[in-house]
């Protein structure tokens, strides 16, 4: 199983749909994926036109055990998508009020790797959704992943928040003792605004390499696409955004073929 998370501690810089449409992706390729929302907001869940607040079985009762995960509460928990082949850990608005309910109790910050240890065989990948604040549900998906992926939009005020992000990151993998590898992903581009352009070259001259080579556009059959619950690469293959997207996943899976 391969762990990714999606992660950055801005809103709107396209986490959501960096995760769906990965998902797509690596199931075009026969993989088995998992997609699981930690974000209170619930953009994963309502992407596949379920209400987070009537979700009767969500993440949020992971975090309900003081710690341990019950053998069949996993498997209670999926819901299944569009595709065949990618399920859905849905979120519920109740994930608002977990940092209030659990910040006092130790060992919280592995639920979700326990979580999915209990169905290692049954996916190839998973991608995590999560908030955009630091806070136990971050913890957990940057505890639970292999590799993390940072989508940033092209503009001033994201390029302060991938600071925060990075910055989050670091603390992390010094207290967990973890090296986290992590690609920043420049999305939202458009190459006919100034600030866009310029946003991308600091992005490029502060975390050079770190940077993937490409930039994922103002695209929007990415909209079209959520509104019919669909993937993007189902929905249009072609379109510039998911030519993008399959870019950065064959670089991806070139990466984790290297490590194995």
């Amino acid at each position: 199983m391969h762990v990714w998370a999606i992660a950055n501690q801005k809103g709107g810089v396209g986490k959501t749909t960096t995760a769906v449409c990965l998902a797509g992706l690596l199931k075009e390729q026969g993989h088995n994926v998992l997609m699981v929302d930690l974000d209170p907001h619930g953009s994963m869940t309502s992407y596949f036109k379920y209400d987070p607040d009537d979700i009767e079985v969500s993440t949020f009762d992971l975090f309900m055990h003081e710690g341990r995960v019950p053998d069949d509460l996993p498997s209670k928990i999926i819901l299944n998508t569009t595709e065949s082949g990618i399920d859905l850990f849905p979120a519920s608005t109740s994930l608002a009020t977990l940092e209030r309910k659990v910040s006092s109790q130790g060992g919280m910050g592995l639920v979700i790797s326990k979580a999915l240890a209990k169905l290692w065989d049954q996916y190839q990948y998973v991608l995590i959704d999560t908030p955009p604040i630091l806070g136990v549900l971050m913890i957990n998906a940057l505890a639970a992943a292999q590799r993390l992926l940072i989508p940033v939009q092209t503009e001033f005020l994201a390029v302060k928040g991938l600071e925060r992000m990075t910055h989050t990151l670091g603390m992390v993998m010094q207290s967990t003792k973890k090296q986290l590898p992590f690609t920043i992903l420049p999305t939202l581009f458009d190459r006919r605004t100034q600030a866009s352009v310029h946003a991308l070259k600091q992005i490029r001259d502060l975390y050079g390499e770190q940077v993937f080579r490409e930039t994922i556009p103002v695209d929007t059959k990415f909209r079209d696409a959520s509104e019919y619950a669909k993937f993007p690469s189902q929905m249009d293959p072609d379109s510039r955004g998911v030519r993008v997207y399959r870019h950065v996943l064959e670089e991806l899976l070139k990466e984790a073929a290297n490590a194995a």
